[in-house]
């Protein structure tokens, strides 16, 4: 994911702000790392690029 993304980006369960970490980063584009709700904490993983935004209790049950 490219970091101007979290221009548009916020929690989906309450529309907050969030915080980026960044694990790995290659050129411009971050493979890794993890997004933070600035209100309610909750994190969100990001994977091979891509932000997994779907709530928690709905992530266990997508496979990989």
């Amino acid at each position: 994911m490219k970091e101007s993304m979290m221009d548009i980006l916020c929690c989906p369960m309450d529309k907050a702000d969030l915080e980026l970490e960044v694990g790995r980063e290659d050129e411009d584009e971050i493979v890794s790392g993890t997004l933070t709700c600035t209100e309610c904490g909750e994190s969100y993983p990001i994977e091979e690029g891509v932000p997994n935004m779907l709530p928690p209790d709905m992530r266990d049950d997508v496979p990989a």
